[in-house]
């Protein structure tokens, strides 16, 4: 199975400006019940970025930062950990495991395709045990 066939397509992943404020992400966030953000390419040629839960509560509660003084491009992890859509899943897991991330942008060309989250591939992992068991 390819990323491709399981991955969240671009255009239901919730995407933000790297100059948008953190409160206002967090917001975004909760409203859209999403874990993580896509931030946006400044240029054409720029790399994707990911915010996550992880990196607002390592730079707000650890480092005592001030959510109203910080923006996007400040706490956002940069370049996201990416794969291509035509890449086996395995592949993909190994890459999540190996590097400590739950969640894989989908790259081509330089342009986003989805997103490829541990949930997703979770779930069709039990989805296949479970069309095993019924047959």
């Amino acid at each position: 199975m390819l990323v491709k066939d399981i991955m969240i397509r671009a255009d239901k992943v919730v995407q933000v400006s790297p100059m948008m404020p953190v409160r206002e992400a967090l917001n975004v966030m909760r409203e859209k019940r999403v874990k993580s953000l896509v931030v946006e390419k400044l240029k054409p040629h720029d790399a994707y970025g990911m915010l996550t839960y992880k990196n607002i509560l390592t730079s707000i509660v650890a480092n005592d930062g001030d959510i109203d003084l910080l923006r996007v491009y400040d706490i956002y992890s940069k370049p996201a950990f990416q794969v291509s859509e035509q890449l086996d899943v395995r592949y993909a897991a190994q890459i999540m495991v190996k590097s400590g991330v739950k969640r894989l942008l989908v790259i081509d060309n330089n342009e986003l395709e989805g997103i490829l989250t541990m949930t997703d591939i979770l779930g069709e992992l039990l989805q296949s045990v479970k069309d095993v068991e019924d047959n």
